[in-house]
């Protein structure tokens, strides 16, 4: 059974992070719930818009990730997330599917259109209880194919959004970016704490791969609860391929590639929980 975001957020605020990570396949998920099982940390599995067409549709995803955690016999709270929701419709239609959270982005559009569609898709939302993520401004970098710039988010836009929609946790772009980084990143921590001051709710940062560990808990502080990554577990993955295809030019048998691929991933998603913060806290939130 998933659960909603919104109370492992509120509990995590300014004491530690909840990883969010991607899907990309349904072994990415299998390797995520054992990492989280074997950290007794509560954990986020995502599937960005853009690829759940490819998955097979949200009535799949949803179902076929709850029927993992049964046969996995997962202890620990899962949220299914929405990532990236393109529209309001999308959103609607993976809470139907029995999704646990989304996240509506009209972070291209104006802030009052932003504002809309964020409220639509909360008062749809809360009547199924499922939490509710939205974006300002622009996380830059390239997801699923799609490049864009980093565009900061405005404190007074954030302010705004989050009073009048009610969303659960703001995602403010203030300097991350999704895919590799050129350099060490620069996050504006300065508009950080005036943000979370501001909207006093759970922020999210996007684009957490490839941030150093020191900045990764400043963030934590200064009010960032749910973190995403995705491309550390995908390198993770196609280095462990790459090496064993190199060593091994005869071998043909996924097994004995995909699995040490999956324990890539199940190793990059603990070494996170562990940074993060949220390894054993599954007591904590249960008492």
């Amino acid at each position: 059974m998933f659960v909603s975001m919104k109370e492992l957020l509120n509990e995590a605020k300014n004491k530690y992070a909840i990883g969010q990570f991607n899907m990309n396949n349904f072994q990415w998920v299998q390797a995520i719930l054992k990492a989280a099982e074997e950290e007794k940390s509560p954990v986020i599995i995502a599937s960005s818009d853009r690829i759940v067409d490819y998955l097979g549709g949200f009535r799949l995803i949803a179902s076929t990730v709850e029927k993992m955690i049964e046969e996995m016999n997962i202890t620990v709270p899962v949220v299914m997330h929405l990532d990236h929701g393109l529209s309001v419709e999308r959103c609607k239609e993976a809470i139907d599917a029995g999704y646990s959270s989304v996240m509506v982005d009209g972070s291209k559009y104006s802030i009052e259109q932003n504002i809309k569609m964020t409220s639509e898709v909360v008062a749809y939302a809360n009547r199924k209880g499922v939490s509710v993520e939205a974006e300002v401004g622009s996380v830059g970098g390239t997801e699923d194919g799609v490049t864009g710039g980093v565009e900061y988010a405005s404190p007074i836009e954030c302010e705004r959004l989050v009073k009048e929609s009610k969303v659960d946790a703001l995602a403010a772009a203030l300097g991350s970016v999704h895919g590799p980084y050129q350099g060490e990143p620069k996050l504006g921590f300065d508009e950080m704490k005036e943000i979370s001051e501001l909207t006093d709710v759970p922020l999210v940062l996007h684009g957490g791969s490839g941030i150093p560990d020191y900045q990764i808990k400043k963030c934590i502080e200064l009010g960032h609860a749910k973190i995403n990554v995705n491309t550390e577990c995908n390198v993770a993955w196609a280095e462990t391929v790459r090496q064993i295809l190199t060593n091994d030019k005869e071998l043909f048998n996924p097994q004995s590639i995909l699995i040490p691929a999956m324990d890539a991933i199940t190793e990059v998603v603990k070494e996170k929980m562990q940074l993060f913060g949220s390894s054993n806290r599954v007591k904590q939130l249960i008492r």
